[in-house]
């Protein structure tokens, strides 16, 4: 298995997030769906929240790039260190996990419980 390590932004807890991913190949192709569940680790049971191409959590760009968008309601309870998740084709039978596994930092703002 290769790892690799990309600096990217962390989630600022009750806020929204937005990454967009891009891939070496068309792994996102016009009319695929796409599912992910984040969790504060990979043994937990408890998923966060799930984000999907029908739920707007995940976004397809282009053949090669799709963005994840995490929505200030479900990063509001997050604590400070860090979620999982990875990304799968629902679109084909069967579902087919696209190899990655984003491990995400999450740091708690100082401005928080604005109106």
């Amino acid at each position: 298995m290769t790892v690799d390590v990309s600096d990217g932004p962390a989630i600022v807890a009750g806020y929204e997030y937005r990454l967009q991913v891009e891939a070496n190949s068309p792994a996102f192709p016009d009319g695929c769906t796409l599912a992910a569940q984040l969790r504060a680790k990979v043994s937990d049971t408890t998923v966060i929240a799930t984000l999907t191409t029908g739920n707007g959590g995940l976004v397809r760009r282009s053949d090669m790039v799709m963005e994840i968008v995490i929505a200030p309601e479900a990063s509001a309870g997050l604590l400070a260190g860090s979620v999982v998740l990875d990304v799968v084709r629902t679109d084909l039978q069967p579902h087919q996990h696209l190899n990655f596994t984003l491990e995400i930092p999450v740091i708690r703002p100082v401005t928080r419980g604005l109106p």
